[in-house]
């Protein structure tokens, strides 16, 4: 058996690492995404790498031009990108996509510290991420979506402070 190449070895422990991770996205073989944040939090953001020919002893393509980071100012996807970098430099010759992935996940609150929040009903949760080898954190509860009608029947059931009224669920015991 041949040993495989360093991007190919890299690529089948990404694939071992992440799967089952939602964040997570193969687009390539040689390029993938990572989100980092829950779905619909404010906060998060979407980190694309792409290998060039010769990684790793070339940097990683790094890019935060997908459209789930519009509304993220561009002067912090830059801040984010230069701080990224810097993990490159550090890692230059090494399998780092691991390590760019998990650095911003640990990073995360300080790459958008600066990033305004002007969805008024998103919820804060910020879940603070330990070791990264803990089982207890891999695994986050879903929390049930409900949709706008869904939401809507529930709002005429109830009142304005959102318990339902007295005698909702009486039977008739006489018709």
């Amino acid at each position: 058996r041949r040993a495989l190449p360093a991007p190919q070895m890299e690529l089948e422990a990404l694939r071992s690492i992440y799967e089952g991770d939602g964040c997570f996205r193969e687009l390539s073989p040689v390029s993938f995404q990572y989100r980092i944040g829950e779905n619909g939090d404010p906060k998060a953001f979407l980190i694309e790498v792409s290998w060039p020919e010769t990684y790793p002893q070339t940097a990683p393509i790094l890019s935060m031009d997908a459209f789930f980071n519009n509304t993220i100012s561009s002067a912090i996807k830059q801040s984010i990108l230069d701080k990224l970098m810097v993990e490159v430099e550090a890692n230059l010759g090494t399998a780092m996509t691991y390590t760019l992935f998990e650095y911003a996940k640990d990073n995360k609150e300080l790459f958008m510290e600066n990033q305004p929040v002007n969805t008024v009903t998103s919820v804060s949760n910020s879940i603070a991420i330990g070791t990264p080898d803990g089982p207890a954190s891999k695994k986050k509860d879903k929390k049930e979506q409900l949709s706008k009608t869904q939401k809507r029947k529930l709002a005429d059931k109830t009142d304005h402070k959102g318990e339902l009224p007295r005698g909702w669920n009486w039977v008739d015991v006489i018709k």
